[in-house]
């Protein structure tokens, strides 16, 4: 019988392009989460500023995450820009890190805005398997996109994990989405939204990381502060 899964999301202070702070912070998140999964926001490793450079799977300054993570027995998801593995091009990612591994699990694939111009979109939906939970992955502007929950659901997600980044003047477009979601596809969802300065003209970004049920309700909400927290066990 499948155990419930304890899982958080986490909105962490970021200090723009700055790897090894952010590894700290998002390393003490998962220390004090206390959760099997912890989600963080898009691009949490550097912030938002598109010219922020590309941080590869072996890269020495993620170590102190790694060792949270080996510590925990907890699997982080973080938020970076990522060279493509042909060498060509780069992507927007989720890394997944855990104690023996750092990987890239996901790739973008719904660009928005600016990052056109610099970024590759990926070419699939991506799905985890996790203590016998599917998760389903998703970075941002994915989640306006009703066909993007849709293959993923179709993949057998039994979650819909998401790391976004909103201005706090968007705040409601988390809302509406994680509700778009949940009445199509009666998924749990997971959003970690970036709080604070994110980067990038993200002066104030929303926060408001959540966990919601499948019937749509908020079963764990955080505040509009960077630092924030929330964890919830998913039965």
């Amino acid at each position: 019988m499948r155990q419930p899964l304890t899982i958080a999301a986490a909105q962490p202070v970021c200090a723009p392009r700055d790897v090894a702070a952010n590894a700290a912070a998002h390393a003490a998140a998962v220390r004090a989460a206390r959760a099997r999964v912890v989600v963080f926001p898009e691009m949490s490793l550097t912030g938002y500023g598109l010219d922020a450079p590309a941080v590869a799977a072996d890269d020495p300054r993620l170590r102190p995450l790694a060792e949270a993570c080996a510590d925990t027995g907890s699997l982080a998801l973080a938020g970076a820009p990522v060279p493509a593995d042909n060498g060509g091009g780069e992507h927007i990612a989720m890394l997944a890190v855990d104690g023996s591994a750092v990987r890239v699990a996901y790739r973008k694939m719904w660009l928005g805005g600016d990052e056109p111009d610099r970024f590759t979109p990926g070419d699939r939906p991506g799905v985890l398997d996790v203590d016998g939970w599917r998760l389903g992955l998703a970075i941002c502007k994915d989640t306006g996109v009703p066909r993007h929950a849709a293959d993923t659901a179709a993949l057998g997600a039994d979650v819909y994990v998401a790391g976004v980044l909103e201005h706090d003047r968007d705040a409601r477009v988390i809302e509406r989405r994680v509700s778009r979601v949940t009445a199509d596809h009666r998924l749990y969802v997971v959003v970690a939204s970036f709080a604070g300065a994110g980067g990038g003209g993200y002066a104030r970004a929303a926060g408001g990381s959540r966990i919601c049920g499948p019937d749509g309700g908020v079963i764990a909400l955080a505040g509009t502060e960077p630092g924030g927290l929330v964890r919830a066990a998913l039965a």
